[in-house]
C-alpha cells in the first residue's frame, strides 16, 4: 500500500504543499518533504515521481533543495544501485535545521547589509535624520535577534521543549518596568 492510498496522508502531502507556498517554499519541494516525511521506508527518485506525478526534473531539483536544508538525507538500499531518500522525522532536529538555513540565506545578509549602511551613513548631513535612525534600529534589532537565537539554539532540546511548553507564562519570570517577577 502507497502511503498516499490513505486519504489522510494524502491530504497532509497537499497541505504541506499548500502551506511551502505560503512559507516561500516550491509546492513541489514541500509535497516531496511531505512524502519523505510519510514513508516509512526509503524512496528513490522514481517512485517520488510515481506517487506524486512530478516530473524527474522537479524532484531531482527538489531533493537537492530538501538536502541543502539538511531535512532530507540521501543513502542506499541494498541491491538497489539507485539513491534513495529519508526525512528527519524528529521535529525538533528538523525544525532547528530549517531555522539554521533560513538565517543563513535571509537574516545573515540583512544583518551585514544594514551594517554596511549604517557605516555607510554616519556623519551623513545630508540624509534626513529619521532614516538614519530607522536603518540603525533595524540593524540593531537584527542583529540582537540573531544573537538571542545563537544563544537559544545552544539550548538542549529538553530546555526548548521546557520553554515552549510555558509559553506565556515564562513572561511572569520576568520583571516589567517597576514590578517584580510573581513567585510561585
Amino acid at each position: 500500500m502507497k502511503v498516499t492510498d490513505i486519504p489522510e496522508a494524502e491530504a497532509f502531502i497537499l497541505h504541506w504543499g499548500e502551506m511551502g507556498t505560503h512559507w516561500g517554499v516550491n509546492r513541489s519541494v514541500s509535497q516531496i518533504h511531505a512524502l519523505l516525511y510519510l514513508s516509512d521506508r526509503p524512496l528513490n527518485a522514481e517512485e517520488i515521481c510515481e506517487t506524486l506525478g512530478l516530473a524527474r526534473s522537479n524532484v531531482s531539483t527538489g531533493l537537492k533543495e530538501l538536502q541543502g536544508y539538511g531535512i532530507v538525507r540521501r543513502g542506499h538500499v541494498v541491491g538497489d544501485r539507485r539513491d534513495h531518500f529519508t526525512a528527519e522525522t524528529d521535529l525538533w532536529d528538523m525544525l532547528m535545521k530549517i531555522v539554521v538555513e533560513r538565517k543563513k540565506r535571509e537574516i545573515d545578509p540583512t544583518i551585514q547589509v544594514l551594517a554596511e549602511l549604517s557605516e555607510q551613513l554616519k556623519g551623513r548631513t545630508d540624509v534626513p535624520k529619521h532614516v538614519q535612525e530607522r536603518i540603525g534600529r533595524m540593524h540593531e534589532f537584527l542583529g540582537t535577534l540573531g544573537a538571542w537565537y545563537e544563544d537559544v539554539r545552544r539550548l538542549p532540546k529538553s530546555t526548548l521543549v521546557s520553554l515552549m511548553r510555558l509559553g506565556g507564562k515564562v513572561a511572569r519570570l520576568i520583571p516589567s518596568r517597576g514590578t517584580k517577577p510573581t513567585k510561585h
